[in-house]
């Protein structure tokens, strides 16, 4: 593709992705509003049942997007067996902001709509911030180990967070995600983490344990995500929005939620050792599965 088709590309995807980001978002924060006015029970149903439906818009919009990329194409495996009816927590590696919109466009017809684990900063974004508050998603504060221990008394309000947030879907299947690394993948912040992964960052385990442990009957299964780019590893996102975005390759586990993942990792330490050395296992796992993708993508010439 020329530079000067990308750039036109460029360009047009942004301007439609902020359109139809406002056209879908507008509605979802009036109707948030109307919920804020009106706690009753019955109307927050309704409300949310129409936020719910607007973001599937939004998601439908996003497909037609990405047929900007005229060389696309998809490699998934493992969407057999799910089902909109049935509650789910999905776990995935973070490698860019592509990862929303992959995971958006790929399930909105097969499990109810994501709602997300959002850093705290997303929610000044103009329209975007007041719409996940208006879909209920939870906005994560994150501190540095420095931070914590000047702050002790702040330790813990992520798992609270997660407790309240989780609270809310309680009355209606709904897919909850998780970025468990915490913060998208780059090689600086492996170096910072001492990482000893090779495509990923260390896993945070205590946001997807306190969500099994309070929602842990309203989850069918939880769905391991692994997302890979093997053509376009440095610059996904951009490399979307300008049309050059040619190999999406997803594999999704299904894992059912044992007894032995349910318990209290804030006060059973021997709990959440366990749990913690469960969610290493099949990040290790991950590593070497997008590895084996990378290699096999390169290997054939693709």
């Amino acid at each position: 593709m020329s530079r000067f088709l990308a750039a036109i590309i460029l360009l047009l995807s942004i301007a439609l992705t902020i359109l139809v980001t406002i056209a879908c978002s507008v509605p979802i924060i009036i109707a948030g509003i109307i919920k804020l006015l009106l706690p009753i029970p019955v109307i927050w149903r309704y409300v949310s049942a129409f936020c719910n439906f607007m973001m599937y818009c939004w998601c439908e919009g996003l497909a037609v997007l990405m047929h900007l990329n005229p060389h696309l194409k998809w490699d998934v495996q493992g969407l057999e067996g799910l089902n909109k009816k049935n509650g789910y927590l999905l776990i995935c590696n973070h490698h860019s902001w592509a990862d929303i919109v992959v995971l958006c466009v790929l399930f909105r017809k097969h499990i109810p709509m994501n709602k997300y684990f959002l850093k705290q900063q997303l929610a000044w974004v103009p329209f975007i911030g007041l719409a996940c508050w208006a879909l209920d998603m939870p906005f994560m504060k994150r501190y540095s180990r420095s931070y914590l221990i000047r702050h002790p008394e702040r330790r813990g309000e992520d798992v609270e967070t997660t407790r309240r947030s989780c609270e809310k879907f309680r009355s209606h299947p709904t897919t909850i995600v998780n970025f468990v690394e915490g913060s998208r993948f780059t090689e600086e912040k492996q170096r910072q983490t001492r990482s000893p992964y090779k495509n990923l960052l260390p896993p945070k385990a205590a946001g997807i344990a306190m969500a099994v442990n309070v929602l842990g009957q309203k989850f069918d299964k939880l769905l391991n995500v692994t997302l890979c780019y093997p053509k376009n590893d440095s610059t996904p996102f951009y490399d979307m929005l300008s049309g050059r975005l040619t190999q999406i390759v997803v594999r999704i586990n299904l894992v059912p939620v044992a007894e032995d993942l349910h318990g209290d990792y804030v006060n059973d330490k021997n709990f959440k050792r366990r749990f913690q050395l469960w969610l290493n296992a099949v990040w290790n796992d991950k590593d070497g599965q997008i590895d084996h993708i990378k290699a096999q993508y390169n290997n054939a010439g693709h």
